[in-house]
């Protein structure tokens, strides 16, 4: 069987954990899951990535700190980086975008917005689904 494509993913809040794990099950990722952004910085330097989903608002090390470490370091600059917020004000965008990620996602998640976004960052036609 083909290896799976690993997502970290980075939320604080445990509903939202939930429902961004049960979308990448159904798109056929396979996951791990940092609460806080002191765990994201960590996993990110332990494990091959092939995307992250980074909330803004978490705990220790907030989103954006978190993005701009990710950028700064060789291991780990590479790897997509896409917020998943919910700051929806006019101007939260480009600041986000501007802080290093590559793309952004509002809440509340719907499964069509996460596909599209995965499937473009991890170059996969269709998401792959088992």
């Amino acid at each position: 069987m083909e290896e799976r494509p690993l997502i970290l993913l980075v939320e604080d809040q445990e509903d939202n954990q939930q429902l961004l794990a049960f979308i990448l099950e159904s798109l056929g990722f396979s996951y791990v899951i940092a609460a806080n952004g002191a765990i994201a910085l960590e996993l990110a330097q332990q494990q091959p990535l092939d995307l992250i989903l980074l909330d803004i608002a978490i705990p220790e090390i907030d989103g954006l700190e978190v993005v701009r470490q990710l950028k700064a370091d060789s291991k780990t600059s590479t790897i997509p980086v896409v917020a998943v917020t919910a700051m929806a004000m006019v101007g939260d965008r480009d600041r986000i975008l501007a802080a290093g990620f590559d793309a952004y996602v509002s809440k509340p998640y719907i499964l069509d917005d996460i596909e599209e976004i995965t499937t473009r960052y991890l170059g996969i036609p269709d998401a792959i689904k088992y």
